[in-house]
């Protein structure tokens, strides 16, 4: 595999009706919000659906959910472990062990890792930490969102003998419609340290192409979400042609005139400003 030599930035859009992208537990795990009332996506809610759909594409992941896992591993502990009890591993020093987790795992030479795992014997433990040349933002609506609230109850007793009450009772909470844009960057010099290379940054972008494939739940049923498109900017330095920022920026949208709350797509005027000497390969998603 080469090893990544161009920068790379990248832009998708999220189109979300009646559902919950992203709940707070702090919050009766209503969609996460700002002040002024902008809907959010944690950059770790999204690592963790392009972590899964990676799972899904035959990858290799160090960080596996509960409910998703490939392997018989219940903690990253027995994880780390298994991955290092082989007799080869032994009396590698933490930089060599961190090189052979970049090489297992894609999302490790991904993201990075914190490895911090003591042990019973003194000077058995690991304390290993890499940085990853896959940076995510939050991702924001693109206009402030509409949330509802409906409440719901059981249809059955939990126990027998149970009567139906108002502690059987509850809420759940939606989306109306939102617009999301989610932003992120590939930095070649940590990519450089990590391993990580051209075919990684390939089945990065499928994963965001694809990213509610198989992340069906009762907050988020099939099709309430959906990746309209992915712009991807490959530069031609190390270091890019315009920042990060500039190449986000150029993705513009807005509500359109005569609209005071959006309910679908065409609510919104969206238009990309050319950058010269650097043109996206834009991507229709699923």
């Amino acid at each position: 595999m080469s090893i990544l030599k161009n920068k790379i930035d990248f832009v998708a859009l999220v189109k979300v009706e009646l559902a919950n992208p992203n709940g707070d537990p702090l919050n009766g795990n209503r969609p996460r919000t700002t002040y002024e009332g902008y809907g959010q996506i944690s950059d770790v809610c999204i690592k963790r659906k392009i972590r899964n759909r990676l799972l899904d594409m035959g990858e290799e992941i160090f960080v596996q959910s509960d409910d998703k896992r490939a392997d018989e591993c219940k903690s990253l502990r027995e994880r780390y472990d298994k991955a290092f009890s082989a007799s080869d591993s032994k009396g590698k020093t933490d930089e060599e062990k961190g090189k052979i987790a970049c090489e297992k795992w894609i999302d490790v030479r991904s993201f990075g890792q914190i490895f911090t795992f003591t042990a019973a014997k003194k000077g058995e433990g690991v304390s290993i930490g890499i940085r990853g040349p896959v940076s995510i933002h939050q991702a924001m609506s693109c206009a402030p969102i509409d949330i509802q609230s409906i409440q719901i109850t059981k249809s059955v007793n939990l126990e027998p003998g149970d009567k139906k009450g108002s502690d059987t009772l509850g809420m759940k909470h939606f989306v109306e419609f939102g617009l999301y844009k989610i932003k992120g960057s590939i930095n070649v010099q940590l990519a450089e340290k990590t391993g990580f290379s051209d075919e990684d940054a390939e089945k990065i972008k499928e994963a965001l192409r694809t990213l509610f494939v198989n992340d069906t739940s009762a907050a988020r049923p099939d099709g309430s979400m959906s990746v309209l498109k992915v712009y991807w900017w490959k530069h031609n330095t190390k270091d890019g042609q315009y920042s990060s920022m500039q190449v986000h920026d150029s993705v513009k949208i807005a509500l359109k005139n005569d609209v005071q709350l959006a309910k679908s797509v065409d609510d919104f005027e969206i238009t990309l400003a050319e950058l010269d000497g650097l043109k996206p390969e834009i991507i229709n998603g699923i």
